[in-house]
Formats: C-alpha cells, sequence, structure tokens
C-alpha cells in the first residue's frame, strides 16, 4: 500500500509542463463555503502556497480563508503552549516540596506536548518550505490532474477514494482506499476504472515494511517485530505520473467529495526485496491523455497503459 507520497509541489510544472490550470469552479467554492476549516486543515502547506500570490479574486478569498486559518491556529498553538508551560511549571514546583507520580507524570507530558507545540507553532509560521510540506497521506488534499471538457485541470482532491453511490461510512469500512489494486479494477472500482481517471505527480512514495523483510533475514529468536518506513525514489531522478482512480461522491445533508485512489501493482524485484508487496503505477506521459478519457467500452487499452509503465530501478532509504 502507498500510505504516503511525496508529491510535486511546484505549480508552474502543472502549467507549463502537463498544460495543467488550476480548476476553481463552483464545486470548489461549494465545498470551500460548507467544510471551512477542515478544507485547509487538510491541505498540505506546500499547496496552501499555491495561493500566496493570488490572480483572480477566487484565489485571493482563498488565500485570505488560508491566512485566517493560520492566525487562528496559531493563536490556538500559542495558548496551548502557554497552557502546558504553566503545568510543567507548576508539576516541578509541586516535585520540589513531595515526589508524587501525578507531579512527574504531568512533567512527562508536558515537556513532550511542549515540544510538539513549539515544532508546530514554527511549522505554521515560516516561509520557506522543507520537503515535508509535500507529503500526503491518507485524507490529505493533493492535486490531481483530471480531463475536463477536453483540458487538462487541477483539481485538489482528498487522497482516500470514496466511490460514488457508496454511503459515506466506506471511509470506516474500507480505511485502505487511498489505494486501487489492479487485480480489484474490474470489481471494487468498476465505477471508476474507465470512467473517472486521473493522475498524481509524485517525487517518492513511502512504505511501512518490517525491519526484517528490509534486511532480508527471519525474526531472530525473541525478536519482535519492528517497523520502519522507507522512502522509494526513481534513480532517474524524474518525477513519477501515478496512475489514479478517482470519485465526485455526493450525498444528502453532505459535502459533496473530491477523492481519489493511487493504482497499484505487483512490486519490482528492488522493492520486494526491501520488504514491500505492492507498488504504484508511473504511467509515460505520452499516454496521459489516453489515460485521462477511458473508453468503458475498451478497458484493454486502459490495461495497456498500465502495462506500458515507466519502469525505473528504485531506490530506497530509511524516512527522516
Amino acid at each position: 500500500m502507498c500510505y504516503s507520497a511525496k508529491v510535486r509541489a511546484e505549480y508552474r510544472e502543472y502549467v507549463k509542463e502537463f498544460g495543467a490550470t488550476l480548476s476553481l469552479d463552483a464545486y470548489v467554492a461549494e465545498y470551500w463555503e460548507q467544510m471551512g476549516d477542515e478544507w485547509v486543515k487538510k491541505l498540505p502547506k506546500a499547496f496552501r502556497a499555491w495561493f500566496n500570490e493570488a490572480q483572480t479574486p477566487e484565489e485571493a478569498r482563498i488565500r485570505a480563508e488560508i491566512a485566517a486559518w493560520e492566525a487562528q491556529a496559531t493563536t490556538k498553538t500559542q495558548q496551548d503552549l502557554f497552557t502546558q508551560a504553566k503545568r510543567l511549571a507548576d508539576a516541578e514546583r509541586s516535585l520540589k516540596t513531595k515526589v508524587t507520580k501525578k507531579a512527574e507524570n504531568d512533567v512527562r507530558v508536558a515537556t513532550n506536548k511542549i515540544g510538539q507545540f513549539k515544532a508546530k507553532l514554527e511549522d505554521l509560521q515560516r516561509t520557506e518550505l522543507k520537503d515535508r510540506d509535500s507529503r500526503i497521506y491518507p485524507a490529505s488534499l493533493a492535486p490531481v490532474i483530471v480531463s475536463e471538457g477536453g483540458r487538462r485541470v487541477v483539481k485538489f482532491m482528498r487522497y482516500q477514494c470514496r466511490p460514488c453511490g457508496k454511503p459515506a461510512s466506506y471511509d470506516r469500512q474500507y480505511p485502505g482506499t487511498y489505494n486501487a489494486r489492479r487485480d480489484n479494477l474490474e470489481k471494487f472500482w468498476k465505477g471508476q476504472f474507465g470512467f473517472t481517471h486521473g493522475v498524481m505527480l509524485a517525487d517518492a512514495f513511502y512504505e511501512h515494511v518490517k525491519r526484517h523483510d528490509m534486511e532480508g533475514r527471519p525474526l531472530g529468536a525473541g525478536e519482535e517485530e519492528e517497523d520502519v518506513i522507507l522512502e522509494f525514489k526513481p534513480n532517474t531522478g524524474k518525477r513519477m505520473v501515478v496512475a489514479c482512480l478517482w470519485s465526485h461522491w455526493q450525498g444528502r445533508g453532505e459535502p459533496d467529495l473530491l477523492s481519489f485512489a493511487a493504482i497499484t501493482d505487483d512490486p519490482p524485484p528492488e522493492v520486494a526485496a526491501a520488504g514491500h508487496d505492492r507498488c504504484i503505477i508511473p504511467i509515460k506521459p505520452e499516454n496521459i491523455d489516453a489515460w485521462l478519457n477511458p473508453d468503458p467500452k475498451n478497458l484493454a487499452d486502459m490495461y495497456a497503459i498500465l502495462d506500458d509503465r515507466e519502469r525505473p530501478y528504485y531506490e530506497h532509504r530509511m524516512a527522516a
């Protein structure tokens, strides 16, 4: 399962290289209004930065909403930091008089939380982007290129697909729907495969593996399994055009939802050797338009595109 990916963050690449422009249609306006802060909260910092130099009234409005959310989040984090600093000071003062488990626990918890809140505050206030700012996880929003009226457009979608026509409870019932298995495209994903295709631009993907699998050895006597996170990156240094499926979900009394899943397949040898059993599918740039405009009566052509994929060698390392 591709649980996380480092998504291409440079908007100019979507425009200049792929001819895709940001879609701020009625859906975005309605979704923004209905979801409010939740929309901004799930938008990674690198993509919030897309609106820093707003060029249209719609973009300016979104920039204002983002700024308002960031200011509110900053104030809330500062208040939380003050609360934990007071908790720590009170506990340390109490320990000078009498050692208690409560005071010791307060020192431990407050110290940890102070570190967390300081890191969060630094992230909110800094302007220089870092690699981690374009990482997406399940429930994050990410830019996905789709075809709309014969044009390539970019839409922000949730990374966990909720198929149209299914209940909202699918998010809990099927928590792994941020990935779509190639061998299940005509079953679970039959409403999307051949109908709503997209691509995600990514530099790397991340997987949970067991340390002993990564090291190519059995568990030692008395050794417990240890989970580690690996970053997989093409040794070509090129970004990947990842094949995706997406859905526009609508439900009575619920906000509309655009969401997507990355298609995965059996891994190449180097990914399998590192301990993982799945891999995303990067399609060739010359196949993008055919992929984005599928014919549901000719799924063979879609499978052919998935088979005629880019096949880089994936180098891996422990994720930071």
